[in-house]
């Protein structure tokens, strides 16, 4: 695959602006990223403030990581062969853009990097008023050069895929209905956000698709904290309880793609996915 990608040889330089106007983490990031690919997608892009400090302000993994995600998942669709290459694809640029991050912040997870809890009203008024949130509006104008040359880098003609790719965030879309195009876009979820074993995949891939049906019913407000994305995320706590962990769901952490698609294969996950697309009865664990 010929990536065609064109981009700023130094990259964006305008990630504090961008975060002030749009004014998420998750929903920067896959703006900027839309923007060097030449694919703006306003709703889209909307919708990912759900995703925003870490799956609905949860803490898990920060949202310019879920946002870039989407932005690679997007053209990997546009432009790989088949399903099978995109999925590894998107994968693939995920990871190289997660390793980017974690070089920079020395971890991936939205509360270590703002050491606030969203939940708390006093965790939020010390997040604002100790200035901390400035780290997070520095973090998307330094690191969006580095992002997108680790997109850039990920989505390479250099891919040797291998005969049979699964993404479990990929599967929870074909379950829920959606467009080829966003079952792509959400492949590199897959084990966590890019195999790393952090929070589930599936859940964010269902929560970012919940909030993108919200969003087309419900023009111009953000998306951070719509119901649909909520009810999908209590569903999920109904079911697994305080089981958020890839590694913890599974029993294990995926090496290579190839481990992960036949995890799948062999049925691993299958109530979740069940669970989060809708299509079996909620019940809690034994």
């Amino acid at each position: 695959m010929a990536s065609g990608v064109t981009t700023n040889k130094t990259g964006p330089k305008d990630g504090r602006k961008v975060f002030r106007k749009l004014g998420t983490c998750s929903r920067t990031l896959f703006f900027m990223l839309n923007r060097e690919f030449g694919h703006l997608k306003d709703l889209e892009e909307r919708a990912s403030d759900a995703l925003a400090g870490g799956i609905m302000q949860k803490g898990h993994q920060c949202g310019m990581l879920w946002g870039a995600s989407l932005a690679v998942g997007a053209e990997a669709h546009r432009k790989c062969k088949n399903e099978n290459e995109a999925i590894y694809v998107a994968v693939k640029a995920t990871q190289k853009i997660m390793a980017s991050f974690s070089k920079r912040e020395h971890t991936i997870n939205c509360r270590d990097i703002t050491h606030c809890d969203f939940s708390s009203k006093l965790s939020m008024a010390k997040y604002f008023f100790s200035g901390r949130f400035l780290h997070c509006f520095n973090l998307a104008q330094q690191w969006a050069p580095e992002a997108v040359q680790s997109a850039v880098e990920g989505l390479s003609n250099d891919n040797h895929p291998p005969k049979a790719c699964i993404s479990c965030a990929t599967e929870v879309a074909k379950k829920m209905g959606v467009s080829h195009e966003e079952t792509i876009m959400v492949a590199g979820f897959a084990g966590g956000l890019g195999l790393s074993g952090a929070a589930c995949g599936a859940l964010g891939a269902a929560i970012w698709l919940k909030s993108l049906k919200w969003c087309r019913e419900v023009p111009k407000k953000t998306s951070m904290s719509n119901p649909y994305s909520k009810k999908t995320l209590d569903a999920f706590y109904k079911a697994f309880e305080t089981k958020v962990l890839c590694s913890k769901l599974t029993g294990t952490t995926f090496k290579t793609m190839q481990d992960h698609t036949n995890y799948i294969q062999n049925g691993g996950c299958n109530a979740l996915i069940e669970i989060l697309a809708e299509t079996q009865p909620i019940k809690p664990l034994q």
